[in-house]
C-alpha cells in the first residue's frame, strides 16, 4: 500500500526554525520529524513513500539523496508551494489510481498500530478512515465568581473530545471529491464524504504529538527522551 506524507506548507507557527527549513526536517531528538514517520509506517512493513513537497522541498529531496533509508523506497513529488492539502493529494492522482492508500502529515507523531487501522478501514468499507485523537490536554478549568475561584479542576484528555489527527486510510475514488490546488482536505472534500456516510474514525488513544509551536517540539523532545514512543 502507498503511504502518502504531506510535506509541502509553510509552518508558519514554528517560525523560529522553518525560515530555514520546512517543517517536516525540523529535527526531534536528532532526527528530522518526517524521518520518525516514515519509521511509523516501515515498523509494519510500508515501505512505498510519496512525500508531496512545496516549500522548501529541495531540502527534503537534497536529505533523502544523501541519507538512504533502508528497505524503503521514497519518490519526492513536487505539488507547489501553494498547493493546499486537498490539493496536494489531487497532484498524487497518476500514481495513487483507483488503489487504496494511507496519508498522513509531516507534523505527527504516534504510536498507532497501523495494522489495525487498515483491518477497521476494509472491515467498514467505506471512502475514508481517520484517526481520531484526544487533543493534548493544555488548560486547566476554572469557576469563578466575583474574583473569588470556586472550582479547579487540572484538565484531562477525556474533556477535551475527540479530534482529527491524521492516519487516513482512503480509497483512490476520494480524489474525485477534491477540485484542485485551493482545496483544503480539511474542508469540503471531508465534509461531502461525511455527509454521504462514507466517513468512519479509528480512534486511537495512545501517544499522539502534532508540532505546531515550539512548545508542541519540546513535548515531542520529552516523549522521545523519556521513550513514550519509540521510532
Amino acid at each position: 500500500m502507498k503511504i502518502i506524507i504531506l510535506a509541502g506548507g509553510l509552518g508558519t507557527r514554528l517560525a523560529e526554525y522553518t525560515k530555514t527549513l520546512p517543517k517536516p526536517m525540523v529535527k526531534i531528538g536528532g532526527k528530522p520529524i518526517i524521518l520518525r514517520i516514515i519509521n511509523i509506517y516501515k515498523k509494519f512493513g510500508y515501505k512505498n513513500f510519496y512525500i508531496a513537497v512545496g516549500y522548501k522541498g529541495n531540502v527534503i529531496r537534497k536529505y533523502f539523496k544523501k541519507e538512504k533509508i533502508s528497505n524503503v523506497n521514497i519518490k519526492i513529488i513536487e505539488t507547489g508551494r501553494n498547493t493546499m492539502t486537498g490539493g496536494r493529494i489531487k497532484r498524487l492522482k497518476k500514481y495513487i489510481g483507483n488503489e487504496t492508500f494511507m496519508l498522513t502529515y509531516g507534523d505527527g507523531i504516534a504510536n498507532i498500530n497501523l495494522r489495525k487501522l487498515v483491518n477497521f478501514h476494509k472491515k467498514n468499507k467505506k471512502m475514508v478512515t481517520l484517526t481520531a485523537v484526544r487533543p493534548p490536554a493544555r488548560f486547566g478549568a476554572l469557576k469563578i465568581k466575583g474574583n473569588k475561584v470556586q472550582f479547579f479542576k487540572e484538565k484531562s484528555k477525556l474533556d477535551e473530545g475527540w479530534i482529527n489527527g491524521g492516519f487516513f486510510v482512503m480509497e483512490g475514488k476520494f480524489l474525485n471529491f477534491i477540485k484542485g490546488d485551493k482545496t483544503y482536505l480539511e474542508r469540503e472534500p471531508l465534509e461531502r464524504v461525511t455527509n454521504i456516510k462514507q466517513l468512519v474514525a479509528y480512534k486511537h488513544s495512545g501517544f499522539w504529538q502534532c508540532m505546531d509551536t515550539i512548545r508542541d517540539k519540546k513535548i515531542l523532545e520529552e516523549a522521545i527522551k523519556n521513550k513514550k514512543i519509540k521510532i
